[in-house]
């Protein structure tokens, strides 16, 4: 009932949020044109400041494990290129190809993947979470980017995409971020607490704009591809990638992180990115809603299995 309990306080604040946004809407409040400048916003400043700010604080040499890291990004790059074969043969659209992708193997880590460790083992043990996000968010951009460049339309133009992946706003504040802590550099205290509090504006946003954004008579429209993204993300992925952690010997909370990473549902920043990038947004937008919603279920089950086997 305990971990039933962290599934659902760690969930249910996404979807109020995002509940929100679809109110404002609904009573006039945000109209089309608001909601597109203001995604522009969130995807332009706040986000990328949220990422900079999570790599900045993370101690690297308090938890600094290279198998770990090495085992997270390979894992993620080889479901990225299972995925990137496979989807063209699923779905013919390229709008939705490069939303398809990018919604299967690009987790909600920032907002999940703390927290749960936090519940799970207390405060002092958030470091390793902390050190594959400064590891595997810039990671999932940089694929994200090159999966919505490369399905743009037409023969990859593999210049462009390159392009795209070095503009893209979110994997500079990764780099910079990243930067910042191999250098040993501090912010002074004024700036510091001034991308904090801005970096708390991100995620609620970002929400708020999800649930504005969302159409329930788009719903229809989207069932297949809606279905073949919530399953392979929440049910899919963890059935295969977890075992796969617990066989390369990760316990405890090397191995809940991991159980994160392919476990929670699609990162929320994925619908501002496809909107940014010409894909099909409302198709990344439904994917991060019900992901959301059914892993509340599914996370719950991991946990209660892995505490089962006394494995986390």
């Amino acid at each position: 009932m305990e971990n039933l309990i962290l599934s659902f306080n760690v969930v249910l604040p996404l979807f109020l949020t995002m509940a929100l946004g679809y109110v404002l809407k609904y009573i006039g409040m945000f109209d089309e044109r608001t909601l597109d400048s203001m995604n522009n916003v969130a995807f332009k400043s706040f986000l990328p400041i949220l990422l900079f700010y999570n790599i900045y604080k993370t101690d690297i040499k308090g938890v600094f494990n290279p198998k770990l890291m090495t085992f997270a990004a390979i894992s993620v790059i080889t479901l990225f290129i299972s995925l990137y074969i496979v989807v063209p043969f699923i779905e013919k659209n390229n709008k939705k190809r490069g939303v398809l992708v990018q919604g299967i193997f690009r987790s909600n880590f920032v907002i999940f993947g703390i927290p749960v460790t936090a519940s799970l083992f207390g405060e002092d043990q958030v470091g390793v979470a902390s050190l594959l996000i400064a590891i595997v968010v810039p990671l999932f951009n940089i694929l994200s980017v090159f999966a919505l460049e490369a399905f743009r339309g037409g023969k990859p133009d593999y210049k462009k995409i390159l392009k795209g992946v070095i503009k893209n706003p979110l994997i500079i504040a990764s780099c910079v971020g990243i930067v910042t802590i191999l250098l040993g550099i501090k912010l002074p205290t004024a700036i510091e607490n001034t991308v904090s509090d801005i970096s708390k504006i991100a995620t609620p946003l970002s929400l708020i704009l999800l649930g504005g954004s969302f159409k329930f008579n788009e719903i229809k429209k989207h069932l297949k591809q809606t279905t073949i993204g919530v399953i392979g993300k929440i049910i899919v992925i963890p059935c295969i990638f977890i075992p796969i952690c617990i066989l390369a010997g990760y316990r405890n909370v090397e191995l809940a992180t991991l159980m994160v990473i392919f476990a929670a549902p699609t990162a929320v920043s994925s619908f501002t990115m496809a909107q940014q990038m010409n894909a099909d947004y409302e198709l990344a937008g439904q994917i991060v809603v019900f992901t959301s919603a059914f892993c509340v279920l599914t996370v719950f089950l991991w946990i209660f299995i892995l505490k089962q086997f006394n494995l986390i």
